[in-house]
């Protein structure tokens, strides 16, 4: 179906300041029309009596959680970040607007009623492996976070359904009607948010709070609407600390937030990449809270010093609100989406915000200046780290969602040499899978000399596994829409391969694994992570669609889990 004019969303505030204006971004492109979208495409903010009967629930739930006494809780030791288990270290201001929801429906809203057209054969085989690896997260996981395909059994991390919810738009993007409707009962009768049970603020607003408000959007089911903002108001109590700087775990029953045992600091990529979620639940809920205690965040994080040209620390304290371990600089675990969320939030808001917009510019411009090397002997241009002037040639697989970012920005109009990098980038993350066995390591090391003996990408015992990460598919996906060069979905195709060889279970499911080197022996890890049906799997379905209307780039926004989220367009 081809609708008359783009759906569009009202933008919460007028535009201060035009991107145009800054150097080096180049003139937007008018929209285009779009020929599809996704079925049932929910774009109107929910009708008024809704709305009021949702804010007494929510105002008798503020009341019941004022009265929660706040506590220390010291369970836990280690720190998770993106399903890597991290042992911990030891000793932007944007304009400040207001979620004016729509007291009606959006102008010109419509409901996009799309039938599919037939999935390719690449496509059919994305779709085959969710349904094994649903096969055995309904058989021996069902309504429990994540599977452990070796031992046909399940493992929590919250207990709230983690993998169900993840995996909720990608069954609707697939088409997986059935899967998807009795994922829906399960939603509707046994989500329940009131439980004794702490959870991570990052993680959750990702996966749960994040995936909630794409199903509202793809289905138009109000039941995830009324459950995120439930949930949502579960997590506001995190951000109850002297400095506004949430801390890093909520007891979504209590409301007792805390930070970890062993340090009074949060991660920055923890709490600058909750900003897309929260943001959007004010503009469908007409209750600004959401928003104005995300934003306060992204103000404070622009105005701190401790930054070198653009660059942020990994760390931040919650009760004095500045920066900690300053002089170590990465792009990986609790770094890497502060600046995914600089570009999102800028094109989720209509490209009105341009101090998100001078962030991610100027943090672009400290990866190119400090961070950028080439590898011997084939020069892969990577990215490394700085460790207080000190140049480490380390790494993560999680860097890999830069060229996808860098993309998405050129194709929104910034600078070519955006792109240019980001194709670079993306042979480096192809190469990191391709001299494996062909699924990349958790973390590698770069060879900086000349060496005849040497290989350019380098792997220590310790960082052989693989956790099914989506980073370099996402990436693949976004260079895919941006240049059309069909070798992406190639290389797209090998690593789907990949996971098929090395990772399937055949009882039902795919396993993290612990070799990435040895073919013949890689080690399962009984541990499916969420992610890989939320992201990993939607992102190669996406790239192998020849459909670029097929979740629009021009349209929506996905946030760091993969789940498509509507761009506000102007009023």
């Amino acid at each position: 179906m081809r609708p008359a004019k783009p759906p569009v969303l009202p933008a919460p505030q007028k535009a201060d300041a035009k991107a145009e204006h800054f150097p080096g971004v180049l003139p937007q492109k008018p929209p285009r029309h779009f020929r599809r979208g996704p079925p049932n495409l929910q774009i109107r903010a929910p009708d008024k009596g809704s709305k009021d009967m949702r804010q007494g629930d929510t105002q008798r739930r503020e009341e019941a959680e004022g009265g929660a006494r706040q506590k220390e809780n010291a369970q836990r030791t280690i720190v998770s970040w993106r399903g890597a288990v991290i042992e911990p270290e030891q000793g932007t201001e944007g304009p400040s607007r207001k979620a004016d929801a729509p007291t009606g429906p959006a102008l010109q809203a419509t409901r996009i009623q799309n039938q599919p057209g037939s999935p390719n054969g690449r496509q059919k085989a994305v779709i085959e492996a969710f349904r094994h690896a649903w096969t055995g997260y309904r058989k021996f996981a069902w309504g429990h976070d994540e599977l452990k395909p070796v031992s046909r059994s399940f493992s929590e991390c919250f207990g709230l359904g983690l993998t169900l919810i993840d995996a909720l738009d990608t069954m609707w993007i697939l088409n997986l009607k059935k899967e998807f409707k009795e994922a829906r009962t399960w939603v509707s009768k046994k989500l329940v948010f009131q439980k004794d049970v702490d959870v991570n603020l990052f993680e959750s607003t990702i996966r749960i709070l994040g995936g909630l408000l794409s199903a509202y959007h793809l289905s138009g089911d109000h039941l995830f609407l009324e459950k995120a903002e439930d949930f949502g108001n579960r997590l506001l109590p995190a951000f109850q600390t002297p400095s506004k700087i949430p801390y890093s775990d909520v007891n979504i029953g209590t409301g007792v937030a805390h930070p970890p045992r062993w340090t009074s600091d949060s991660t920055v990529a923890e709490v600058t990449s909750i900003q897309l979620e929260f943001r959007e639940l004010s503009r469908l809920t007409g209750v600004k809270k959401f928003q104005e205690a995300a934003e306060e965040v992204t103000r404070h994080v622009h105005s701190l010093s401790g930054k070198k040209d653009g660059l942020v620390p990994m760390f931040i304290n919650t009760h004095t609100g500045l920066f900690t371990h300053t002089g170590v600089f990465t792009l990986g675990a609790r770094a890497d989406s502060y600046y995914e969320y600089l570009l999102k939030q800028w094109i989720q808001g209509g490209k009105k915000e341009t101090q998100l917009l001078e962030d991610y510019i100027a943090g672009i411009e400290g990866i190119k200046r400090h961070l950028l090397h080439k590898s011997e002997p084939r020069k892969l241009t990577f990215v490394g780290e700085l460790t207080h002037g000190r140049f480490s040639a380390k790494m993560d697989h999680l860097v890999c969602f830069l060229p996808g970012t860098l993309a998405l920005g050129a194709h929104h109009g910034l600078p070519a040499e955006h792109m240019e990098l980001a194709q670079a980038l993306m042979d480096t993350c192809y190469q990191m899978n391709r001299q494996m066995t062909g699924l990349s390591p958790e973390i590698v090391h770069f060879n900086l000399y000349p060496q005849t003996t040497q290989k350019d990408v380098q792997v220590k015992p310790a960082d052989r596994h693989n956790l099914l990460r989506p980073e370099t598919v996402e990436s693949l996906f976004y260079l895919y829409r941006c240049t059309g060069d069909r070798k992406y979905q190639d290389w797209g195709w090998e690593i789907l391969q990949s996971f098929n060889t090395y990772t399937r279970v055949p009882s039902g499911g795919f396993s993290s694994i612990s070799n990435v080197q040895d073919p013949r022996n890689p080690q399962p890890r009984d541990k499916m992570e969420s992610f890989f049906l939320g992201e990993t799997l939607k992102y190669l379905y996406l790239l192998f669609s020849d459909d670029p209307d097929l979740l629009s780039l021009d349209t929506y926004v996905f946030n760091t889990e993969a789940h498509p989220l509507p761009i506000w367009a102007p009023a």
